[in-house]
């Protein structure tokens, strides 16, 4: 069956000007005759999500300010069914020499896909290896450490909760969304024993990370029942979530993004996934040459791809005191004194 697409092709007119500097001097250069051209395939909610999908897009807009890049995008429709034609179509398109997938549901396809055109490149966010399966060369995947990111969460909540019940919701019902789960219980569990957690998932298909509406109701319903901070891990259905936060005027901790403006005074924190840095850096090593393919490529906390939010804006809700225990708590995990499996998806 044949997908019709919308694409939306932005062109640069901007170059890069040399820096001067000696170890930019040969990629500036290089960036302003660049004549790659990316084609970005979103995750489901597509842009405008103010979440995972919106950061991959501002990677790539920083890309085309820096480097002299072009791009193109596509929205895959309802479920992300057509997500697989849409790779396609921007395998076959001769003058995209980089192909983005964006989120674990990507993962066969592109997979498939990579080994059909072995003269592109790909890149595949959230990437899920199949056992048996190996990475082709030209395709890789790209990882961050949410487990650890959402342990870290977790025991923020674990410090903050006066009603000593939290709440965990969860978008697509799935092995990714599970360590963001579990990361976030035993964190909670590691300052705070008695902590009760309830959770809660919007779905079991990737519909589920576009329903504002369920998440909202889920959440509601978390409060009701006592907890006083929900961490949510629900792509733009956490919208929903944080509309539930600002009503209920209670906390909620946000992913993917920093997400405060969305609810000032009522989000405690984000974890972060860096994805529009780790979009910029992929760009930046296909232009120097320096792109590796057939392999998964972890963006963690050491170098705070993966991170939490600590500003001026919600500093007020975490505390000096609790920010320093969490910090104390990112550098042993880091260290390896506190092991978070990042592989395991139970408790």
């Amino acid at each position: 069956m044949k997908h019709s697409f919308s694409f939306l092709i932005l062109f640069i007119s901007l170059l890069v000007g040399c820096s001067g500097q000696k170890g930019e001097k040969n990629r500036n250069e290089q960036s302003q005759n660049s004549k790659l051209k990316i084609g970005l395939v979103f995750d489901v909610g597509g842009r405008g999500d103010k979440s995972f999908n919106d950061s991959a897009y501002n990677g790539l807009e920083i890309a085309k300010q820096k480097h002299n890049i072009t791009f193109l995008y596509v929205e895959p429709q309802g479920e992300g069914a057509d997500r697989e034609a849409a790779l396609r179509q921007m395998a076959t398109d001769p003058d995209i020499g980089l192909v983005i997938g964006v989120g674990l549901l990507f993962s066969e396809d592109i997979t498939a896909i990579a080994t059909e055109f072995p003269d592109k490149k790909f890149v595949c966010i959230d990437y899920i290896s199949k056992p048996g399966v190996p990475i082709p060369n030209n395709l890789q995947g790209i990882v961050f450490e949410e487990k650890k990111g959402s342990y870290l969460a977790g025991a923020l909540a674990g410090m903050v909760t006066k009603t000593k019940m939290v709440g965990f919701i969860g978008g697509m019902e799935s092995n990714i969304i599970k360590k963001f789960e579990t990361g976030f219980i035993e964190g909670v569990h590691s300052v705070n024993p008695d902590v009760k957690v309830i959770s809660g998932y919007i779905g079991m298909t990737g519909s589920a990370f576009a329903n504002p509406s369920k998440g909202k109701e889920l959440a509601l319903g978390q409060y009701g029942r006592g907890a006083d901070i929900i961490y949510q891990a629900a792509g733009a259905s956490g919208l929903g979530v944080i509309e539930a936060a600002r009503e209920s005027k209670k906390l909620v901790i946000c992913t993917d993004r920093d997400q405060e403006s969305e609810a000032p005074g009522f989000v405690l924190s984000s974890m972060t996934k860096a994805v529009d840095r780790a979009v910029l850096k992929t760009v930046e090593n296909v232009l120097d040459g320096s792109f590796k393919g057939g392999v998964v490529s972890v963006f963690g906390l050491a170098d705070r791809y993966t991170d939490y939010v600590y500003n001026q804006k919600n500093a007020f809700l975490i505390g000096n005191k609790n920010h320093d225990r969490l910090e104390e708590i990112r550098k042993k995990i880091t260290e390896g004194e506190i092991v978070v499996n990042e592989t395991a998806v139970g408790q």
